[in-house]
């Protein structure tokens, strides 16, 4: 810090020649020197605000969510309100009549197939026992998968206010609204009528931005009691607030690529890694030729069938990988290790399978969800099967296989491994 200083000139008596000269002193008033102003740190440049695909993740999911008065607020006759949960309930039994416009098909069909992770709410209606209503905040692989199922729900707005079911007369009378960023909403009330009689009737409302598609719904019954466009605004502006939030955080806290080491083929299998690129030297993302070529001295298994798996076992015969491939194509979407619930399916000791992040099949899913947190713990109706599963940012999935639902049990253990590129899946078509 800078300090004064005082400065005084005065005269002095000098004696010259034995003659004494008085002189008159005059002493200036002292004066303080200004304190210098701080000077200000130069300030860093603000970031330039993230513009890169917009992905939500893991927790991130809840930003999508609307309060138990929320829904209370917009769907009539709702009972009680569940937390939400990170859990996901699939049927995947499709099979039905057909609609015309092939469109229509589009809106009771199963939401959530082809998401990787989720959150979800229930509640009961007071119309309806034994059915409850649902929320669904689903992720997808990436910006392009959900806007592709979005355009689906748009166009069967557009085209279905009267359709027919099986050749009988239904209806989904909608509205619709958008937001900045490619956001869009849409709500509307579904009667559904079977040609040999009787029917249902749903509240469905869908919202959709960068990679997740939001789906609520409830039954009811005579005529529909729904402010669809009150439903449409709230759904719109609930995921514009979870954009702009994403954009402040990735702004703030910049996504940094993951380094992924690469593996050697000559290790023993047991040492190779499960990560979001591969397992060891298999990578996602090649050629099928090219994924067996990278384990040399590796018996292969060729597929049964065309377009089916292909296996890869260690020349010990201690371990396997089990090789997906995109449809229609030889592009290596995913590896499994462990129980795949393919043909030919081996048991090994999973001490001489790869691991990820550590996790090996015989832990339980508490070391999963441990090594991998904020997943989705996903149990499929019609195959009887249970998974939990996490996902990166970039739509590569790690898909725990389990022996049992963990939601009922936390002990259920780890019968399989499988990384995915998601982004490689084919979507649902309808039409």
């Amino acid at each position: 810090m800078s300090q004064s200083r005082r400065f005084g000139r005065g005269l002095i008596g000098v004696v010259a020649f034995g003659a004494l000269v008085a002189l008159s002193g005059c002493v200036p008033t002292p004066q303080s020197t200004p304190t210098p102003e701080p000077t200000a740190a130069p300030e860093s440049p603000a970031p330039d605000p993230y513009a890169g695909p917009i992905a939500f993740v893991g927790d991130e999911l809840d930003w999508f969510l609307l309060s138990a008065e929320e829904i209370s607020g917009l769907l009539p006759d709702v009972g009680d309100v569940s937390p939400a949960v990170p859990s996901l309930i699939q049927v995947s039994d499709g099979g039905g009549n057909e609609p015309e416009p092939a469109i229509c098909s589009a809106i009771y069909a199963e939401a959530s197939l082809g998401s990787i992770g989720a959150r979800s709410i229930t509640w009961t209606s007071t119309v309806s026992e034994g059915r409850d209503g649902w929320l669904h905040v689903l992720q997808f692989a990436d910006e392009a998968a959900a806007t592709a199922r979005m355009d689906q729900y748009a166009q069967a707005a557009e085209e279905c206010g009267a359709f027919e079911y099986g050749g009988a007369p239904s209806s989904f009378a909608s509205s619709t609204a958008e937001g900045e960023g490619g956001v869009r909403a849409i709500a509307g009330s579904l009667v559904l009528a079977y040609p040999e009689g009787g029917g249902y009737s749903l509240y469905k409302s869908y919202s959709s931005v960068g990679n997740v598609i939001v789906e609520m719904w409830q039954a009811f019954t005579g005529e529909p009691a729904f402010d669809t466009d009150a439903a449409a605004a709230l759904l719109r502006d609930r995921a514009s607030e979870a954009r702009a939030k994403l954009i402040d955080e990735l702004t703030a806290n910049p996504l940094v690529p993951a380094d992924v080491p690469a593996a050697d083929p000559a290790a023993p299998w047991s040492e190779w890694e499960i990560t979001t690129a591969g397992v060891g030297p298999v990578r996602l993302g090649v050629e099928l030729d090219e994924a067996i070529a990278a384990v040399p001295g590796a018996r292969v298994a060729e597929p049964e069938r065309a377009g089916g798996t292909t296996r890869l076992i260690s020349p010990d015969e201690s371990a396997s990988l089990v090789l997906w491939t995109q449809d229609e194509s030889t592009v290596v979407a995913g590896v499994s290790v462990g129980i795949a619930n393919v043909a030919g399916d081996r048991t090994h000791d999973g001490a001489s399978l790869p691991s990820a992040g550590g996790v090996r099949i015989g832990d339980p899913v508490s070391a999963a969800a441990a090594a991998f947190p904020e997943g989705t713990a996903l149990r499929i109706v019609s195959s009887g099967e249970y998974f939990y599963e996490w996902s990166s940012r970039e739509g590569v999935v790690m898909r725990f296989r389990l022996d049992r639902d963990s939601t009922a049990d936390a002990a259920a253990v780890i019968t399989g491994i499988t990384v995915d590129d998601a982004t490689l899946g084919k979507a649902p078509v309808f039409g």
